[in-house]
Order: C-alpha cells, then structure tokens, then sequence
C-alpha cells in the first residue's frame, strides 16, 4: 500500500480549502433573477457531485429563496428542463412546490403533450422530479410513466447519441432520488467535466474530496477486516457468511463524509453481528437454543453467557463488546444507548417469531407475516443507530419518535421498502441455498388472495411506490414529527440503501 507523506496529505488539505473558497464564492455570486438557469444547474451539480455537505447553509439560503420568491411571484416561466429542475431542486430540500407547475406542459385532456417527446433533457428533468411525488399528485404519477416509456423507448433506437443514451440508461436505472451519493457522484463526474460550461473549480473540489474519501474506506476497510478475523467467527462456524465488505459498503451508502468515519465503523461492525444473528436463527440453532439466545439478548448481561451453547458464545460476547463502544461514543447522550439496545432486542424477538413459524410448520399468511417481517427488516435499529451517528442534532424526542406507535410513516417506508424488496428478489432467484426460511412477502401474498406470481409482485411493488409518497411527504416542510430534518435524510439515506442493496 501506498502511503502519503504528511507533507502531501496537508498539501491536499489546504487545496480543499481553497476550492472550497472559490465555490462557495461562486455560490454567493448566484443571481437567480438574471440568469435561474446557471443558478439552478449550478446548485445542481454541487449535490450530485457529492460535495454539498461542504455548502449547506448557502445551498439552503438559495433554494429557500428560490422557493420563497417563485410563491411570491407564482411565476412558473421556463421550459420543461427548467421547471422540472426547480421542481426537483425545492422538493430535494425539503420545500413544499405545487405540481400544478407542470400543468402547462398538458393538452386540454390533461395528457402531456407530443411536442415534448422530442424533448430528451426536459424529459429526464421531468422523469427525476416525479420521484419526488406524494400521495395525491396524479399529474405525478402520470409523469413517471410518460417519461419512463418514453424515455426506454428512445434509448432503444439510434435516433440518440451513445453519450445521451448512456444518460438515458442510467437515469431510468438510478433515478437521483433513490441513488446514493457516492455513486451518483462518480458517475456524474464522467458527465460533469464534458459540460461546456462546467465550473473548473468545483469539478477539482470534487475529484479531490473523492480521492480523499477513498483513502479513508481503505484505511477503515482495514481496520474492519483486521476487528472481523480477530474475532475469526467464520473459521470457527461454517454456516456464517463472510460479508464484512458488503457490510461496509452498505453502510458508507449511509454515512460517507470524513467526520462520520467512527460511526461509520460501528455500524459496519453491527450489520456485520446481525448477519451472524440471522444465520444462526435462519439456518443453524435448534428452537430450544434460540429460546435460550432470545432471553439472553432481553437480559442482556455476559453473566448468562455459559448458559448459550458453545458455538453462539463467542457471538453474544461480541455484540456485548459492541455495545459497551456504543456506549462510549453516546456517553454524552447516554440515553441513546438504551434505544440502540432496544432495536436489537426487538429485532430478535422478531427473529424468534419466525423461528416458530418454521418450528411448527406454518405457512403464515400475508396479514400474519407483514408485522413480524417489518420487524426483522431491522429498520428502528438502524434508523436508532444512524441517529446516535448525529450526536449534535439527536434528541431524546427523537429516538423516541423511532419506537413510537403507530410506527412512523418514515420508519415504515424503510421496512417496507427493504422487506418487501428483498423477498421479491429471494422469491424471484428461488435458489434455497442452505436457508431453512421458505416463506416471503411473496409466498404469503399468493397464500391469502390465491393470485398469480406476477399479479401478486406487482401489488407488493405497488406497496413499496406508495411507501416512497409517504417518506417524501415527511422530508417536506412543515412536518408535524417535529423531527430535523437532518435526521430524516438519514432514514431517506437508509431507504436509499434498502432500494439499491
């Protein structure tokens, strides 16, 4: 491995600082009343660049005057691209915008027009803001499917060049809003330096704030890797899958800025125990040694260690350990230890539910498994941890707003949105492996409505589109949660990650 010297890595340091300079300049030089579009595209590539944690508070002044004055005015001047643009932009941040904007772009039987077809940037402005839609908004939904077919269809012909096909293609796989940011970001930097216009200086910012990044996943994919073969469970067991990477890798989706290399850390390690739990309650412990693992997950103390067989103790020791580091990064919260502890218990209660399914041979049905299996989706554990990674803006309300009853719309869409997802998947590939669970979304749909495969995929699909409406009506202002909204990004990251797994 490479190793930099401390000369070249402050070198680094003071040239992000300098860029960051210029860009933020750049930003305040902004005039969205002469020149919106610069403006908006602008805003635009910062975010999907991945570098628009370093400009927060003059990206939120921006667009909340962009909002403020387009309400003011109630001016919805611009062609498709623009509209669509602003649209997506206000909505990204949190600001409420009719999509009565997009009106204009309809015939008289509220069908969008034939002129637009033509349109490709328009259409793929227009396709990424209908993923920010809510409930009630059929022009919306009206939208995603003009633009979705539309847009497949183009990008099947030779009428588009191979650089806009591409566009086209990725757009329709990995929409912005469901896309994480470190993906979209290296992906738009291919995009971003072909751009005429492109701003020299950001562009800089942001391939220098990636490489910087990747330096640090090597270091912590180190240190991770060195903590999981220290513990060696997969030598020791061979029904445990070894999936340290992908845990990290699933969780730098959620938490990919420097400062959050810690929590980051954390819980990779916890992801990565959690795989173990499910092993052992899916494919390898007996019911009367997961009884006895449930009780002692609930009691939660290392005194009941000898009474776990042999090969679970070295397990339950671990996420004890675990959580004793929790406990160390929230001592200046300490309360957030009890809620991290709390998802976990829950989560193997949960476990355990669908232990006795399998136990005595029942075939649950779709109203029967949904509870438990929003439950083993691990959501309020991870929403909880994801929480105590934001130890300046967590509060008690907060972590109780997770737990609370009936579950959160915003907790919910994580669950469904992972379970469901995740079944479909399992149900489609239909390789067993050495799982004993035989049961999913899809199976127990099929059981209780007596529907076909496809009809009852679709309808599952369908839970998980209305789910998104509601996650992206609680990102909007006001919500009545009383919850920042920084905290709500993480469980729209999360979901983000859920989606995309």
């Amino acid at each position: 491995m490479v190793v930099k010297s401390d000369m070249k890595e402050n070198n680094d340091d003071s040239e992000i600082v300098i860029l960051k300079k210029e860009v933020k300049k750049k930003i305040l030089e902004l005039d969205y009343v002469e020149n919106p579009l610069e403006t908006l595209e602008f805003i635009d590539s910062i975010q999907r660049l991945g570098v628009s944690y370093y400009f927060e508070n003059q990206i939120e002044v921006v667009l909340k005057n962009i909002c403020n004055k387009f309400h003011e005015e109630n001016n919805d001047d611009g062609d498709l691209y623009v509209v669509a643009l602003r649209f997506r932009l206000v909505r990204q941040q949190g600001y409420y915008m009719s999509c009565d904007v997009f009106n204009k772009f309809t015939n008289n039987e509220g069908k969008f027009k034939e002129s637009l077809f033509n349109d490709i940037r328009g259409m793929l402005s227009l396709y990424e803001a209908s993923q920010l839609r809510v409930h009630g908004e059929k022009i919306l939904d009206d939208a995603l499917i003009f633009t979705t077919n539309h847009l497949e269809s183009g990008a099947k012909t030779s009428k588009l060049s191979s650089h806009i096909s591409n566009q086209v293609n990725h757009a329709l796989k990995n929409p912005i809003r469901k896309s994480l940011q470190r993906r979209q970001a290296r992906h738009y930097m291919s995009l971003y330096h072909q751009i005429s216009s492109h701003n020299e200086h950001l562009l800089a910012l942001a391939i220098l704030d990636f490489n910087l990044l990747q330096k640090l996943y090597q270091k912590e994919l180190s240190d991770l890797t060195r903590w999981w073969k220290k513990f060696d469970y997969e030598r020791r067991q061979s029904f445990s899958r070894e999936r340290i990477m992908d845990c990290y890798f699933w969780t730098f989706g959620v938490f990919f800025e420097a400062q959050t290399s810690h929590i980051r850390l954390l819980m990779s390690k916890l992801i990565a125990l959690l795989t173990l739990v499910d092993d052992i309650y899916d494919n390898f412990g007996t019911f009367q040694e997961l009884h006895l693992l449930t009780e002692a997950i609930q009691r939660w103390d290392m005194c009941l260690i000898d009474q776990l067989p042999e090969y679970i103790q070295p397990c339950y020791k671990e996420i004890l350990n675990l959580y004793t580091e929790i406990g160390e990064f929230t001592k200046d919260k300490s309360y957030c230890l009890s809620y991290a502890k709390k998802g976990f218990q829950e989560l193997v209660k949960g476990y355990f539910e669908e232990a006795k399914w399998l136990h005595q041979k029942h075939n649950p049905t779709l109203d029967e498994y949904m509870p438990i299996a929003l439950v083993t989706a691990a959501s309020p554990l991870l929403i909880a941890i994801s929480f105590i990674g934001m130890p300046n803006v967590v509060t008690k309300d907060s972590m109780n707003w997770i737990f609370s009853h009936p579950q959160p719309k915003s907790v919910r869409t994580l669950s469904i949105v992972g379970r469901v997802l995740n079944d479909i998947g399992f149900h489609q590939w239909r390789e067993r492996r050495t799982e004993k669970v035989d049961f999913s979304a899809v199976d127990c749909y099929i059981r209780q409505y007596g529907v076909e495969e496809e009809e009852a995929i679709q309808r599952l699909k369908e839970q998980v589109s209305d789910s998104w409406k509601d996650l992206n009506e609680e990102c909007l202002y006001p919500n009545n949660m009383n919850i920042p909204m920084p905290l709500l990004m993480r469980v729209l990251d999360l979901s983000i990650k859920s989606e995309t797994q």
